[in-house]
Parts: structure tokens; sequence; C-alpha cells
């Protein structure tokens, strides 16, 4: 076995949660700009996940010397069996490439208005990108944009590491918030993208409201899986009871997308992209089950090993849970003008005020002293979400 494979079971999880984040992310951008190279690695990585698993299970056994370990590994196994299936979703969404399905390309415009978006940028000569290291530049701190891959010439390098330098003709494939592209873009010396014109939008189409259908169900699908992970983290039953409601939500969509696509037959010059967006629908859903399936023990209040909330707490992805203090930066002012996701890199999850959750606050929510915000980022991000806050971290409840 090579020294640098994962080799425990707190790793493996480790390995398999960010495999999977990554697979979703990959495939959504191979859909996006119709890639095969970002498809075809999301395939390397679900083959990679499944050794990874089959690894977990054989050491799961071996520790499992009493029936009380039996129990504490039969549950750290239901979390890994549920990130394996969030990832061979992932498969199903990069297959819709491989097949030669897709969604039609004047809709794909629509996929930009999504909680996160993945955009390409190329690196200019001479711009403040180049030559830097990704820890140089902290992207997710300072743009709220993650750094998937970086093509140079015609090689692809996938989940590059805080020392991959940036060189002038790079292309960064990069994922987050829409208002973060601009500013990778103008780090990377390109010009801003352009905004639209404003017109009368002509009535929407079937198909036009079936893609807005899968926005919506992408959008549910990342944040079911991201509460999931919440709620095992900080073992909060709300949280959990919450991806049941977007799982249910996700049901419904997925209905009424079926009945637009089916509406929108008549108009389509390709019938395959129909299937693409049935496909990506059904992964979409798969999605959702697989976080709602992450949920169980913290529904029904069975403890988990503890090992699973170290594995949670050292992925590249962190939750954090910051109380809103009085008289702080953030005390009276709203997500959007705090600029949260591009500023620190993080993505607010709920906001709690009393016993009252709102789940996937908008940028129009604002914060009042004695909230308690979930979100999720890269660790280093954490830090300035407390100076917003203006307290200390919350203890993590064992």
């Amino acid at each position: 076995m090579d020294e640098h494979e994962p080799n425990t079971v707190k790793d493996l999880l480790v390995e398999l949660k960010d495999a999977s984040e990554l697979m979703v992310d990959l495939a959504y951008a191979a859909v996006f700009f119709n890639e095969e190279k970002l498809a075809e690695e999301v395939g390397r990585l679900e083959e990679r996940s499944t050794l990874y698993l089959r690894r977990l299970r054989t050491i799961a056994m071996l520790a499992a010397r009493s029936p009380e370990d039996a129990e504490g590994m039969a549950g750290v196994l239901w979390i890994a069996d549920a990130i394996q299936k969030v990832g061979d979703a992932a498969s199903d969404i990069a297959r819709v490439i491989a097949a030669r399905l897709g969604i039609p390309d004047a809709l794909r415009p629509d996929l930009r208005h999504a909680d996160e978006m993945t955009a390409r940028v190329r690196v200019r000569d001479g711009s403040a990108a180049a030559g830097h290291t990704l820890r140089e530049l902290s992207l997710p701190t300072e743009t709220g944009m993650w750094v998937m891959a970086i093509r140079s010439d015609m090689r692809w390098e996938f989940d590059p590491g805080p020392d991959e330098m940036v060189v002038a003709g790079d292309v960064l494939l990069v994922s987050g918030p829409e208002e973060g592209v601009n500013l990778v873009r103008e780090l990377a010396g390109a010009p801003p993208i352009p905004q639209a014109p404003e017109s009368d939008a002509p009535p929407l189409s079937e198909l036009d409201r079936a893609v807005d259908i899968l926005v919506e169900m992408k959008d549910l699908a990342e944040a079911a899986v991201a509460l999931a992970y919440a709620s095992i983290l900080f073992n909060n039953r709300t949280l959990a009871a919450e991806v049941g409601v977007l799982e249910g939500r996700s049901d419904v969509l997925q209905d009424e997308l079926e009945s637009w696509v089916l509406r929108a037959a008549p108009e389509a010059r390709n019938v395959d992209e129909l299937r693409g967006l049935f496909r990506l629908a059904s992964a979409s859903e798969s999605i959702c089950d697989a976080a709602r399936d992450m949920t169980w023990y913290v529904e029904h209040g069975e403890p988990l090993h503890p090992v699973v909330q170290m594995a949670l707490e050292e992925t590249e992805e962190t939750s954090v849970e910051t109380v809103v203090q009085p008289g702080s930066p953030a005390d009276g002012r709203s997500l959007k003008e705090l600029q949260v996701e591009t500023e620190t890199g993080m993505f607010v999850l709920a906001i709690q005020r009393g016993s009252r959750w709102v789940y996937r606050p908008r940028g129009t929510s604002v914060l009042r002293g004695g909230d308690r915000l979930i979100s999720i980022g890269p660790e280093e991000g954490e830090e300035e979400l407390i100076a917003l806050c203006g307290e200390q971290p919350v203890p993590v409840e064992t």
C-alpha cells in the first residue's frame, strides 16, 4: 500500500467526503461546459472512492472486537455508504456527457442563476494571479470561489493543492457564488462578464420552466448534503429534520420537471437533450436521498462513533457555528451588505433566531444580535466570519 494512501477509518472518511463533493462540482461543470475531460475525471474519482469504501469496510470489520465496537462501526459504514451514494449520483450526472446527452445550449445560461455556479477563467500575462500559488491567492476567502481544476496547455490538474503555482495561460475552473466570478476574473486580468442587456423577456416556454426547476433541484441537493453534514457535526436534530423537508421538496420538483419536459417535447429539436434533463433531475433527487440517509442516526437520537465527527472536522470544507454578538459588524446588516461569501468564503446554510430557523437565507436576510449561524466553507474563513460576528468559536458538543 502507498504510504500516502489513507489507511485509517478517519482518513478514509475524509477522502470519501472530499472526493464526493469534488465529483458533484466537476459533474455539473462537465454538463455546463459540455466537457468530456471533466466527466472522465468524475469516473476516475468514482473508481478511487469505491476502493476507499472497500478498504474502510475491511478496517471496520477488523476493528470490531465486541458488540459495542460492531455497533459503532455500523454507524460509520452507514455514513460512508451515504457519502458514496452522493458520488454515484455525481457519476450519473457526468454520464450525461459520456452518453452525448445534455441540455439545450440556449438554456445553459440559466444554470448561472444557481446558488453555486462554475466558471472558466484564463490567467493573463502580468495579472495579479500569475506567478502566485493558490495559498498566496487565498481565493476561497478573498472571492468565495474554489479552484476545482487548472488546465495548463492541454493537461488538467484536478483538485490542485495549495502549493500549485498559477501561471499566465492557465485556465482556472472555479466554483462558488455568482458575484465571485468577476473577482476571480479581475485577479486573472480578464475583463468582467458584461451584464445582460435589459429587455422584455419572452414568456417562459415549457423547456424554460423545466430548466428553472432543474436549477432549484441542484441547489436543493447541494444544500441538503451540506445541512446533513452540519447536523452530524453538531448533533442537531432540527437540521436533520430540515434535510427531510428538502428531500420531500425535491420529490415534488422532480414530478413537476418530468411534467414540463413532456410538455416541451413538441418544441425540442433533440430528444436526447430532454433525456439529459430527466437524468440530471434523477441524479439530483438521488443526492437528496443520500443526504437524508446520512441524518438517520441524528434524527433517531442514536449515537455515532466519534471518528465521524473527527473526520468532518478535517475535511476541505468545514462546518462552523457562530453567534452574532450585539454591536458586532454583522449586527443589523444583511448578508448581501456583508458580502459574507466573497469576503470570508463561508456560505450561510441556516440562521436560528430564538426558536425559529431560516434555511438557505437569501442576501436580503438581515442579521441581528443573538442570531445563530450554521455555515460551511474553507477552514481559513472561520476566523473572518467570527470577526464579523464578534465572538469566539462555539464549542462543539460531543
